[in-house]
């Protein structure tokens, strides 16, 4: 008989002991934030050890405290433990509740995304030491651990999104970490927008859930069962929470496809995998730890979560089954061409988190958990491995007096001459994933171009233009490349200054022309 301990923060001693060991990993990492953003807000400057000591004491707190849940999982037999924090809002008919659940799918998920998140923050204060930015990064570290903390300690899909955008947030800025170059931003940006356009089925799917099947928090695991699309031996059962599935096929199949929408964008499954590579352009450290270790595989994670409405949903099933494999083989061809290596280890993580996706799909659930787990630790360890790696490649070519052979050439062995450089056209130009997917957001870019406008016009015609305010105090222009600002009125205000003798005659023009050609940071706090 299946059973599991409900527990609010009134509960029982026992009760209470598990609920504090459930809140702690998603508190303590949001205490360390709100810490450390004070701390930046009022200009307080702490050494990079404390730092440091702040963002270790928190995960390994966050490890013990997993840990001890899984022991007591063990030990009680128990199937989950749901900590019920209390009512997000509520309406007459639904009530969107803050509530935690750990079982046999989240503790794993949580133990090991804690840990690897202590070990990276360890490692960063020597990769980061003196950078300006050294303080920003782990408060953007610590953020981040506390969205997948809460994605993967969830209790409902609503509580899912919120962490989940919280990872999406921490990501893009993390991706532009060095905004001095355009590069950086410009990728950033490529990343929050895929994020932005694939969420909105995460929040959509748990809309039309609520809507059709009365509720999006997650229910104790259901009785095995046998057939398709049941379980058949040890492989194929999953024992944990699930989310339950609308009654109406067509509303359950409505609802996978929205989430498959999500798992998209933030896996970088095909077509929305461009970001991905692109990303790279962060630090090193961060690339390791969402790439490789964990941003990545928030997508299977949902899917496992949710595995309920795929055995529901055959047609779902395949769709996942077609996407992963897809992904697999498009990112097999385009790593072998990438002339750098963390482009190649993004490519090899996508293969990874491809082969994963289409795991799922068939319905090997126990045998994606141990996949997403072991290719988290390594890839994380190759992409922090990558700059020393290149190192010793160079001294090993020196020492040797010539160019190491390349390794791999049996796959190219299988494919057919007359093919192979199609294949390569195809690698060199990333399958024209980005040009397909310009073309097609281009309608909807002119569509919101318009909309904009008219609002611009409409707000313009309500509220009357004010002499002085628009159009001619600002006119403010900032290109990625080269940063200009136009101020005509100010232009206009100096040019009388200088007609009437005023003593900031010659000032406003020479700060303007400094101001045109001085880089981003400098202009910044004129600006604010």
């Amino acid at each position: 008989m299946r059973h599991a301990l409900t527990t609010n923060l009134s509960g029982s001693a026992y009760g209470g002991v598990m609920t504090v060991l459930l809140l702690a990993p998603v508190v303590l990492p949001a205490a360390g934030v709100a810490v450390q953003a004070v701390a930046l807000w009022f200009g307080h400057h702490w050494s990079e050890r404390a730092a440091v000591t702040i963002v270790a004491i928190v995960f390994g707190t966050v490890v013990l405290a997993t840990a001890a849940l899984g022991v007591a999982l063990l030990v009680t037999r128990r199937d989950m433990i749901d900590v019920q924090v209390g009512t997000w809002f509520a309406t007459p008919d639904h009530a969107w509740r803050w509530h935690l659940v750990a079982d046999r799918l989240s503790i794993p998920f949580a133990l090991s995304a804690a840990t690897l998140i202590g070990l990276i923050g360890a490692l960063s204060s020597r990769y980061l030491h003196r950078e300006p930015g050294f303080f920003r990064f782990y408060l953007l570290l610590t953020l981040f651990g506390t969205g997948v903390e809460l994605v993967v300690l969830a209790g409902s899909l609503a509580v899912v999104f919120v962490g989940w955008e919280l990872v999406g947030m921490s990501s893009a800025l993390l991706i532009a970490f060095f905004h001095e170059r355009p590069g950086p931003v410009r990728h950033g940006l490529r990343a929050f927008l895929t994020y932005r356009a694939c969420d909105v089925g995460l929040l959509a799917g748990t809309a039309l859930l609520a809507g059709t099947a009365g509720s999006v928090d997650l229910v104790s695991p259901p009785a095995p069962t046998t057939g398709w699309p049941g379980q058949v031996g040890w492989m194929d059962w999953a024992d944990w929470a699930q989310v339950p599935v609308p009654a109406s096929a067509v509303s359950a199949t409505i609802v996978a496809l929205l989430l498959v929408l999500a798992v998209v964008g933030k896996s970088a499954l095909v077509p929305a995998s461009g970001w991905l590579p692109r990303a790279m352009e962060g630090p090193t450290p961060s690339s390791a730890i969402f790439y490789g270790a964990i941003s990545v595989h928030l997508g299977p994670y949902l899917l496992l979560r949710t595995h309920a409405l795929f055995d529901a949903t055959p047609a779902a099933r395949v769709v996942v089954v077609l996407i992963g494999l897809a992904t697999a083989l498009h990112a097999t061809v385009v790593g072998r061409v990438q002339s750098d290596i963390k482009s190649a280890l993004a490519y090899a993580s996508m293969t990874q988190v491809g082969l994963i996706v289409a795991e799922i799909g068939l319905g090997l659930y126990l045998l994606a958990i141990p996949h997403i787990l072991g290719h988290a630790a390594v890839r994380s360890a190759q992409i922090l491995r990558s700059p020393s790696l290149l190192h010793d490649r160079h001294h090993l070519e020196q020492a040797m007096g010539r160019t190491l052979p390349h390794a791999g050439r049996h796959l190219e062995r299988l494919v057919p001459a007359r093919w192979q450089p199609r294949l390569y056209r195809y690698a060199l130009e990333r399958g024209h994933l980005d040009v397909w997917l310009r073309d097609l957001c281009a309608p909807i870019a002119r569509l919101l171009r318009a909309i904009d406008h008219g609002q611009r016009r409409a707000a313009d015609r309500i509220g009357g233009a004010r002499s002085g305010t628009t159009p001619d105090v600002a006119a403010l222009a900032l290109t990625l490349g080269n940063p200009t600002i136009s101020i005509p009125a100010v232009r206009r205000a100096a040019a009388r200054g200088t007609a009437a003798g005023s003593p900031a005659s010659g000032s406003a023009p020479a700060r303007e022309g400094a101001g045109r050609n001085a880089p981003a940071h400098d202009i910044a706090p004129r600006g604010r």
